[in-house]
């Protein structure tokens, strides 16, 4: 059983990144050898870049988790780890689950069965909108929780089409810093009634390289993902990938072969991404795969 207390001191110490982690985890799953740790044991046995090592080896000492956590759950803040019985299934089953989850909203969310995950280009077309909204709304009737990124466009406009059922937003920085800025309303709507989440400490800003690392995250929770338009080489793209590598459904939306939004879907469908028109496509094809 992986000791909670200093899996998230370690998640807050800079350095470190997943597999760090997990070296350490296999090692002794309770932690406890990290307290006699040095700079050096840590370039010459665990194979850390020098400046890594003494980031990690200052932090480690000198940043007061107790007081973080108290911080945090005085702020509605969550934090569900690895081992936790409230650790989504979905998602731990991925090759890379995230070893903290920061959490703020409805927790119960997490534990829907009927997740689909909606992703797209930042600047959709009127008739990218009037499809989405098409698919999406039988399957928000029917109580499916959509999960997405917060990001302006598809992503914003799906939260805000489920906000009468419930959504999950996965950020791709830390609680404290939700971005893109003109999603304020959003975020707290989200953190009131619905769910946001990050793999992220609170404190974290935006950062590039977050973004599309998270979105292993946004298909991970989910049955399968709907690709409502992309430009080829997008963020949409890298999260449908992320999903195949998971096992996951990639769902397409067709779309007007003359408007660039549609170069990155339509290419998903030639590569066998399930060419959708109407929710019943998607709910037929996740009950032909046994998923439903």
């Amino acid at each position: 059983m992986i000791d909670k207390k200093r899996l998230i001191h370690i998640h807050h110490c800079r350095g470190i990144g997943w597999k760090g982690i997990k070296r350490f985890v296999s090692i002794d799953p309770e932690l406890k050898f990290i307290d006699d740790l040095t700079v050096n044991r840590l370039i010459n046995d665990f194979g850390f870049k020098k400046s890594h090592a003494e980031n990690f080896y200052h932090d480690l000492h000198t940043i007061n988790s107790d007081k973080k956590v108290s911080d945090y759950a005085n702020d509605g803040i969550h934090m569900i780890t690895l081992d936790d019985v409230n650790y989504p299934q979905h998602l731990k089953a991925i090759y890379d689950p995230p070893w903290v989850l920061y959490v703020k909203g409805n927790v119960q969310l997490l534990h829907r069965r009927l997740m689909l995950s909606v992703v797209g280009t930042r600047k959709p077309t009127r008739d990218g909108l009037t499809a989405m909204n098409l698919i999406l709304q039988p399957l928000i009737d029917k109580s499916w929780t959509i999960v997405s990124g917060m990001a302006l466009g598809i992503d914003g406009a799906a939260h805000q089409l489920a906000l009468r059922s419930s959504t999950i937003a996965v950020l791709g920085s830390g609680l404290y810093h939700p971005y893109p800025k003109k999603h304020i309303a959003l975020f707290n709507k989200m953190t009131n009634d619905h769910l946001v989440m990050s793999e992220y400490p609170p404190e974290q800003p935006p950062r590039q390289w977050q973004f599309p690392e998270r979105n292993r995250i946004i298909s991970g929770l989910s049955l399968g993902t709907l690709v409502v338009e992309a430009r080829e080489q997008s963020g949409s793209l890298i999260t449908a990938d992320q999903a195949l590598e998971q096992g996951r459904e990639v769902f397409a939306l067709p779309g007007n072969i003359f408007n660039e939004n549609t170069r990155g879907t339509h290419r998903l469908i030639q590569q066998g991404a399930q060419l959708v028109t109407s929710a019943d496509d998607i709910i037929d094809i996740l009950m032909g795969v046994n998923l439903l």
